[in-house]
């Protein structure tokens, strides 16, 4: 195992299905909405899992940070995701916010959010003190930052290469100053048949499991 590797307990290997129906069992946290934080570094994964984590859940709604922040706002936006999303929440009613459109720089037109019982917030930023009171379950995705955004720039590719110097200093400012991870209570690490689920760092978190995603039968990635 190299450093700085989760510690691997061992738990009751399950599909992400069952991972789906112990958050559907999770009491609400907003509202009467479950609100379930996707957390990790820039090109970890976040997207990809939250959208396989959604499907599983029978279609649950996913707010992508991506469309909170701006270039302006890479990480100062937590008084409008409040305001525009979790209050409406919090009160069972339908949240409404723009996505914000990073070719035009501007914001798009409305788009809705319900509260269905189960909502998905993947981004970085996901986990930040803020939100944390009202999540339901913090997921983090584990991967190093250097892998994570390395990955990112290979997906992005050498155009985006100015704005990935700007982004990497100020997500590392945000996580210096504000963690997510020591809050998480789950760690999910994506493994060449999927994905492992284990228990995360929080003092909440429950026993130890490790979920595999894959067609046909489970195993340990």
């Amino acid at each position: 195992m190299s450093p700085g590797a989760p510690h691997r307990t061992k738990g009751s290997l399950i599909h992400l299905d069952a991972l789906a129906a112990r958050l559907h069992r999770l009491p609400p946290s907003c509202g009467p909405v479950r609100l379930i934080g996707v957390d990790g570094h820039a090109g970890s994964g976040k997207t990809t899992f939250a959208g396989r984590l959604a499907e599983a859940l029978g279609g649950a709604p996913v707010l992508h940070l991506d469309d909170i922040a701006t270039h302006e706002e890479l990480f100062a936006w937590t008084g409008r995701l409040l305001r525009e999303v979790v209050e409406p929440l919090s009160h069972g009613t339908t949240a409404h916010y723009r996505p914000y459109d990073w070719d035009t720089r501007g914001f798009g037109p409305d788009r809705a959010l319900p509260p269905a019982p189960v909502v998905l917030v993947e981004g970085v930023g996901a986990g930040r003190r803020a939100l944390r009171p009202w999540l339901a379950r913090l997921l983090w995705m584990e991967l190093a930052d250097e892998d994570a955004w390395a990955r990112g720039r290979r997906r992005d590719g050498s155009a985006q290469n100015e704005f990935w110097e700007g982004w990497v200093r100020a997500e590392r400012r945000h996580f210096t100053k504000d963690p997510s991870k020591p809050f998480a209570d789950l760690l999910v690490l994506q493994c060449s048949e999927g994905y492992e689920v284990l228990q995360g760092p929080a003092e909440t978190s429950a026993k130890s499991l490790s979920v595999t995603d894959r067609d046909g039968p489970a195993s340990v990635c």
